[in-house]
Order: C-alpha cells, then sequence, then structure tokens
C-alpha cells in the first residue's frame, strides 16, 4: 500500500492558493483514473485507487500546518511507515513550474512539512517540492501572506502537472 499526500487548506477560499498546489496536483493526478472511492476519515479526505495495489491519494482537513496530525492517524491505523508515504507540497524557494524530488530532508520553513515531521519523528519520507516563487510578488509580501495568494491564470498554465504525475506514477512503480 502506498500512501501520496497532497499538502494544503481545506476551505474552498483556499483552493487556488499558492500553498494548495499540493492539493491541485492530486486533483490533477485522480481526474484520469475511472474507478476512485473517496470518503472522509483520519482528519483527511481519502481516495483510493487501485494500480494495481491500492493507492491511497489524501488530502489532509487539518489545515496545513497541522498536517501531521493527519498523517499519523492514517499510519498508525495502516501499520505503515514514513517511508511508504510520498508528500507533495509547495516550495517557495523554487521558481514557478519547477519541480524537485527529494527524500529525506528537513521542512526548510514549510509548516506542513515540520508538522509531518514532528507527528513522524522522522524526516525520512519522500516528498515532490512544487515551486511557487513568484518575485513580482514575493518581494512585497512576508512568505506567509504570499502563499495564501491565488495564482493567476497564466502562473496555474505553467505549473507542469502532468510531470508531476509522471513522477508519482513512477514512484508507484518503484515502490511495487
Amino acid at each position: 500500500m502506498q500512501i501520496i499526500i497532497g499538502l494544503g487548506n481545506p476551505e474552498e477560499k483556499y483552493r487556488n492558493n499558492r500553498h494548495n498546489v499540493g492539493f491541485l496536483a492530486l486533483d490533477h493526478i485522480l481526474k484520469d483514473f475511472q474507478t476512485i472511492s473517496c470518503s472522509s476519515s483520519f482528519d483527511a479526505k481519502i481516495c483510493e485507487v487501485h494500480m494495481p495495489n491500492k493507492v491511497f491519494f489524501v488530502f489532509p482537513q487539518t489545515y496545513m500546518n497541522n498536517s501531521g496530525k493527519a498523517v499519523k492517524q492514517i499510519l498508525d491505523f495502516y501499520k505503515l511507515s514514513a517511508k511508504d508515504i510520498l508528500v507533495l507540497h509547495d516550495d517557495v524557494d523554487l521558481a514557478l513550474g519547477v519541480i524537485k524530488f527529494t527524500d529525506d530532508s528537513g521542512s526548510a520553513g514549510h509548516n506542513g512539512v515540520a508538522s509531518i515531521i514532528e507527528a513522524l519523528g522522522t524526516k525520512e519520507f519522500r516528498r515532490i517540492r512544487i515551486g511557487v516563487e513568484s518575485r513580482e510578488n514575493k518581494e512585497h509580501l512576508p512568505t506567509d501572506a504570499f502563499v495564501l495568494q491565488d495564482f493567476s491564470k497564466e502562473e496555474l498554465e505553467m505549473i507542469p502537472f502532468e510531470n508531476i504525475k509522471a513522477r508519482v506514477l513512477l514512484e508507484l512503480k518503484e515502490k511495487v
């Protein structure tokens, strides 16, 4: 069993925020699957897909800064480890449209990742960092205000959702 976690905030008003790019990426990945079962449990929206093994796509509903609470509940229930998860999240230190795969790294100041590290007691999990940095907007705002800004239509088009999807699917194949 694999667990893919997108980080974001649950309310509709946050839907297209830079901080919600993890949720947006999961939405993009899931749109191509025909057989999806979604439910709410463990303080998360969980969508189950068989490909051929069971994969859970998780949208924590605890808000970004408490993402670790939902992740820990799921891992404890299924008796899985941090090595069984892949976390997708925004990164203000990467240019808009850049994606970077990391494994066993610190939070770099990302509160959602820090929450997961604290809840699990380890940083040994895989991550796909999705660049949301936009120089013209970032320079004038504190980071917390910047990440809560909506993407413009043009910026959303610059996010390589197909590349993110391909990387997630590759990770799933490698773990089978």
